[in-house]
């Protein structure tokens, strides 16, 4: 069974695709298309979450994800693949009560299942490069291993 995020995250990836296809449309237009699909609340709270924060915070992303997608540009990188990237860095910056390896897990499965045949890796490779060079991010990862070893002990 899928979970209620890991169906938010699809939806935001569907609704990103759509917003980066049709040159930065409205979030509002992209809310009101996709609201035939008949999620629930929490599944379309979430992805309009991700959505609304990866819009807002665009330049930032981009910028991490150009700075660590080496030999890669941003519009080179397949559609599916940068909006997966763009919306699990947001979800790695913003929202802290989702541990990093979630997000990154999670990241890996939407790519397998809706990219091409290479999309887990590429995601997988770029993202634990930024966990591994960006500070913040790094000290997060660190933080909830730590907080792990701690319960489990």
């Amino acid at each position: 069974m899928i979970s209620s995020r890991r169906r938010g995250r699809e939806l935001a990836l569907q609704m990103l695709f759509q917003w980066d296809s049709v040159q930065n449309s409205s979030p509002q237009s992209i809310f009101e298309a996709f609201q035939v699909q008949g999620a629930s609340e929490n599944v379309e709270g979430f992805a309009k979450v991700l959505v609304k924060g990866v819009i807002e915070h665009r330049s930032e992303i981009d910028q991490i994800i150009h700075k660590n997608a080496e030999h890669w540009t941003l519009n080179r990188m397949p559609i599916v693949d940068r909006n997966i990237l763009r919306s699990s860095i947001f979800e790695l910056l913003y929202l802290d009560e989702i541990p990093a390896k979630v997000t990154l897990n999670e990241a890996i499965e939407v790519a397998k299942r809706f990219g091409s045949e290479d999309s887990g890796k590429f995601v997988n490779g770029v993202l634990d490069n930024i966990l591994q060079k960006n500070e913040r991010l790094f000290q997060k990862l660190k933080s909830q291993e730590f907080q792990n070893k701690k319960i489990n002990i």
